[in-house]
């Protein structure tokens, strides 16, 4: 079977629900058409670059998006990040001659669908699909998908935290030993949210996937200041561990940005 035929069919299953919706769920019981002002849509993107210039070339680029929809109990939810970076040096020959090598560094790109239905105020049955691509990992591609329990632990006027918890599935291809590897993992999610002044906000997301072959675990923390209600600057860092990786390579990458980020709503 195509490594891709599990997540596309995943991904139709995880989307259903919002086709399956009553169209007349939004309507209020009078019979007045709910407000053509709100939105069911949420979301925004982020941008970052860098580039240096002088006896070594180095560019680099990164960039996210994400997109929430909200019908009813059912909350879907999208996230796509990509990261590209690219160097070029000179390098003297044996004759003592110059010449220009260019490299790509980072090579990464993930995709992450969530859908979620609520059990009540601070309740949620939930599914998760997770697929990456990353040129230079041990893992070169990893997918995932799974099911579980959520709930909001705190729900304050400044601090959220939300936990998810619950089993799945993986696939991920090793590349020292050219196989894939296939089990049952658990997977556990913890987001906090913290409002650090009227337009600072700290966010960190911590992602665990363990299994038999290999514990993947992922942190993202960002610290953003609103310069409107629309745009604000994002510091981030990410950090990310593979518990089972090739002798000569590191178990932990980190990454640091600094972006700009668009939001609407």
């Amino acid at each position: 079977m195509p490594h891709y035929a599990l997540p596309t069919l995943l991904l139709l299953t995880s989307l259903a629900p919002a086709a399956w919706a009553n169209p007349d769920a939004d309507c209020k019981c009078d019979g007045k058409e709910e407000s053509a002002e709100v939105s069911h849509w949420t979301g925004g993107g982020e941008l970052g670059f860098a580039s240096a210039r002088g006896n070594s070339i180095n560019e680099s680029l990164n960039g996210r998006f994400n997109l929430q929809y909200t019908q009813g109990d059912w909350i879907h939810s999208m996230d796509l990040f990509g990261l590209r970076a690219r160097a070029e040096y000179r390098v003297e020959d044996e004759n003592g001659g110059v010449t220009r090598r260019a490299e790509t560094t980072a090579n990464r790109y993930t995709f992450g669908t969530n859908s979620a239905l609520k059990l009540g105020e601070h309740r949620q049955f939930t599914t998760a699909l997770r697929l990456e691509q990353d040129d230079f990992a041990t893992y070169d591609w990893q997918q995932s998908a799974s099911v579980g329990y959520g709930t909001r632990m705190m729900d304050g006027e400044r601090t959220k935290l939300d936990v998810q918890i619950g089993p799945g599935f993986r696939r991920a291809h090793n590349t020292q030993d050219n196989q894939t590897e296939s089990g049952l993992i658990g997977r556990g999610f913890v987001g906090l949210k913290f409002d650090l002044t009227e337009n600072t906000e700290l966010e960190n997301k911590l992602l665990v996937e363990s299994g038999k072959y290999n514990t993947y675990t992922q942190n993202d923390l960002g610290v953003s200041v609103a310069m409107n209600s629309h745009l604000a600057l994002k510091a981030g860092l990410q950090a990310r561990r593979n518990s089972e990786v090739e002798a000569d390579r590191k178990k932990t990458d980190t990454l640091t940005t600094m972006n700009v980020v668009y939001r609407f709503k």
